[in-house]
């Protein structure tokens, strides 16, 4: 009995020892679960500023706690999860300006809760070239509505014109409304003297953007850009002029006889809208001596918008008023090789900020200058008077300091003659070896204008360059012998010029209300970049003993904007981003 009990007992001991192992090896299995696993998404090729999707699956039975991700092996992105035993993970990268061929490196790793780490899995992502545009060419006439997108190049052959017009006095026969969405690049064929001509009656609606500007330039590679390599943009309207052509007063056709035809009797036309616009390299002959512009307006009315426009590298004048209205802000000549701004035959608009800027040794044999204001090219009295109302430029002529060798060809800030009628306020002029000559040669001089009040100069500020010469505008030093306000002609042997209410020309300059000169331009706050190549820094410093941030007073007309300072900038530069001062190594195709 003893026995039996005994045995009893030891076998139910066995029993539960063995449920209990049984228990023991049932648990340990069910806390062995799979590490997480990842599968990375498949390598990617695109473009430098394309949106590229980084992409994982992670698998994590033991509940997902932890994924990183590394790019190129710096941290990415890190994430805490709450034990998902499954998901899907996406985050956009764009692109960034690397090398083609370049490859960026994403790596991936989870752990769970249980603190097991998944293998390291990749995706790799390849900056591709950027894919040549297609180009497409455009000649001849348009008409209708026509569209430019940003995704082709468009290449003028020829005069290509928006509408027809045929005759200087007459109906247009066709009309069209030309529409460039922003970023598009149009180029001009050299051999052809490519030029866009917006005939009377069309339209040009040409809206960039700060980011995507809209750009007119060379056909020709990096490295062999040139002024002249194309035509220009030419805009014609139905505004008015001082031209009699055939016995028909008001209407004409722009020097070189390509038949763009403007005048008429409407000053509020709307020709469309220019802004964030640049002109590169045009300006080419079209015959001897006549070139066309970059930009050229002819009798355009006051309905059309000017804002934000560049020249850059014209073979002539980079703007060219002939009569109209038309109003304008925010423009730049850049490196043009004759007049910065030229208004004649009644121009009567607008301007205000404005910003010229000169290559020591690009000049035009006819001599070059900032400002070339005219009536007429015979200083007539026919109406309307070219009486444009200017403020707030910065004429920044070609002389750095007293050892930079200049272009004998340039000569005046301003050369204000024949007739002209203009008000120039808030204006700042240096560099050049004259800062202001007011010509007295046409039917009414510009001396007799000032001293009637016809043609104002109020809060120019003239700025000499140290130690040029002896009045430091080149007097004495041989060619150019200039000065900052001419009181003598530039014959070989000058002459005196006439008073202004019995004053000479630099006296009665220097009366009008704040109006200065200055020996030197270094005292006004401007940076010495700005007589160097490339972007410059615009914006003016504020403890020079003569800083420009103030003194302005801008002129009275609902267009100008409210100012206090003189010259095109003070602390807000308004050419960042979309102008260009290195359009020569930029490249256009893609």
């Amino acid at each position: 009995m003893n026995l039996f009990k005994h045995t009893h007992i030891l076998r139910t001991i066995a029993i539960l020892l063995s449920a209990a192992m049984i228990f023991n090896a049932c648990t340990k299995e069910e806390e062995i679960v799979p590490v997480p696993t990842i599968s990375a998404g498949a390598a990617v090729s695109s473009k430098v500023g394309d949106v590229a999707k980084v992409t994982a699956t992670i698998n994590a039975p033991g509940g997902l706690k932890t994924l990183t991700v590394l790019k190129n092996g710096q941290t990415f992105e890190s994430k805490a999860y709450t034990g998902e035993t499954s998901i899907s993970y996406s985050k956009d990268y764009t692109i960034e300006s690397l090398p083609v061929g370049s490859t960026v490196v994403f790596t991936f790793q989870a752990t769970d809760n249980k603190d097991q780490a998944s293998t390291v899995a990749t995706q790799v992502i390849t900056v591709s070239a950027v894919p040549a545009k297609q180009v497409v060419d455009v000649s001849g006439v348009l008409e209708g509505n026509i569209s430019w997108t940003k995704d082709k190049i468009y290449k003028l052959k020829g005069f290509v014109r928006v509408g027809e017009d045929l005759k200087v006095d007459g109906t247009p026969t066709k009309t069209g409304t030309l529409t460039i969405q922003a970023g598009t690049v149009i180029i001009g064929e050299r051999s052809s003297k490519a030029t866009l001509i917006i005939q009377r009656g069309s339209k040009i609606i040409a809206n960039g953007t700060v980011d995507e500007p809209i750009v007119f330039t060379s056909e020709r590679a990096i490295g062999e850009r040139e002024a002249g390599d194309w035509g220009g943009l030419v805009i014609c309207g139905k505004g008015l002029n001082n031209v009699t052509t055939a016995g028909v007063k008001g209407v004409a056709e722009l020097e070189g006889q390509y038949g763009a035809f403007h005048g008429g009797t409407d000053n509020a036309d709307n020709s469309g809208s220019l802004k964030y616009v640049r002109v590169e390299y045009a300006g080419i002959p079209i015959n001897p001596n006549q070139e066309v512009n970059s930009f050229t307006f002819g009798s355009v009315g006051s309905g059309t918008t000017l804002e934000y426009v560049q020249a850059s590298y014209g073979g002539d004048d980079s703007f060219e008023w002939f009569g109209g209205a038309v109003n304008g802000k925010y423009l730049v000549a850049y490196r043009g090789i004759d007049d910065d701004f030229d208004m004649d035959n009644g121009y009567s608009g607008n301007l205000q900020y404005g910003i010229g800027l000169r290559g020591a040794s690009i000049a035009d044999q006819s001599g070059s200058n900032g400002f070339e204001i005219d009536n007429d090219g015979s200083g007539t009295t026919n109406t309307p008077a070219t009486t444009a109302t200017l403020s707030n430029f910065s004429l920044i002529g070609p002389k750095q300091d007293n050892t930079t060798a200049i272009s004998v060809q340039f000569q005046n800030g301003m050369h204000l003659r024949r007739n002209a009628q203009v008000k120039i306020h808030n204006t700042f002029v240096t560099g050049y070896p004259n800062g202001i000559f007011m010509d007295p040669t046409g039917a009414v001089s510009t001396l007799t204008n000032a001293e009637e009040g016809k043609l104002v100069l109020n809060r120019v500020v003239l700025s000499g360059v140290k130690s040029w010469g002896t009045n430091n505008f080149g007097a004495g030093a041989g060619n150019p012998n200039g000065f900052a306000v001419r009181d003598v002609n530039t014959a070989s042997t000058p002459v005196a010029l006439a008073n202004i209410s019995g004053k000479k020309p630099s006296e009665w300059f220097a009366a009008q209300a704040g109006n200065k000169i200055l020996e030197d331009w270094s005292v006004t706050g401007v940076s010495t970049t700005i007589f160097g190549a490339g972007r410059p820094t615009f914006t003016v410093g504020t403890s020079a003993t003569e800083t420009l941030t103030k003194g302005g007073v801008a002129p009275t007309g609902s267009y100008f904007t409210a100012t206090d300072f003189v010259g095109a900038f003070k602390d807000n530069d308004w050419t960042a981003k979309w102008s260009n001062f290195s359009p020569g190594t930029t490249d256009y195709s893609k």
